[in-house]
């Protein structure tokens, strides 16, 4: 997993309450354990006028739906997503989070996660950001009314914030997640930080139940 940098990307409002995971990423395309190649079917649903059935689709067939947020041309190349409350609700998959970055995503800035995407995200490089559902809408309504609308996301900082146009809005985030996104650590990497302490309490075990370790 790579670490995260601060940065200052395009936003692009999409506003829509209680996304699922379905309709990030559709069930006919958690066909494979990659992390590449779901960005094409994001939002797969309303993103085409006739959507993608299978992840053999090809990117010719596919016509984008006018009427989509994310289809207009202001937005491409965005990476920062602005959205609803309880974004990502609904069934687990770890595919919805690769959808998003595949796609380019960062950060998710929102009034809520659900908590198991919230898990997911940590464990893969999104940064989610939430704040109140007013600072929310008032980053959105700018960022449809200003093509081109930038935020600043700072991780980094002391006190960790996003900014448009001079405002800050810290946030608040979990000190372990916070480490985990920084250090580009995912869960194997994470393990492999404590490997000289798994070994300490092996052998320690292994003293104190010795018949544990009978035929090993």
């Amino acid at each position: 997993m790579e670490r995260f940098r601060d940065f200052t990307g395009l936003a692009a409002a999409y506003m829509r309450e209680n996304v699922d995971t379905d309709q990030i990423i559709p069930k006919q395309f958690l066909t494979s354990v990659k992390k590449t190649g779901y960005g094409l079917f994001l939002f797969n649903d309303e993103r085409w006028l006739e959507p993608a059935q299978d992840a053999d689709t090809p990117r010719a067939k596919l016509r984008p739906n006018p009427a989509f947020e994310l289809n207009a041309e202001r937005y491409a190349g965005a990476e920062v997503l602005l959205a609803g409350a309880n974004f990502g609700c609904g069934s687990s998959r770890e595919h919805a989070v690769w959808a998003l970055t595949d796609y380019g995503f960062k950060t998710i800035i929102a009034p809520g996660f659900a908590d198991i995407f919230s898990s997911n995200a940590s464990k893969n490089g999104l940064l989610l950001v939430e704040l109140e559902a007013a600072e929310v809408l008032a980053l959105a309504r700018q960022c449809e009314a200003e093509p081109g609308f930038k935020i600043e996301v700072a991780l980094a900082a002391e006190r960790p914030y996003v900014a448009a146009k001079g405002r800050r809005l810290h946030f608040s985030i979990d000190a372990g997640t916070r480490e985990r996104l920084l250090e580009g650590l995912d869960d194997i990497a994470a393990t492999e930080r404590l490997a000289d302490q798994i070994k300490e309490y092996e052998q320690k075990r292994a003293e104190l139940e010795p018949w544990l370790e009978i035929g090993k």
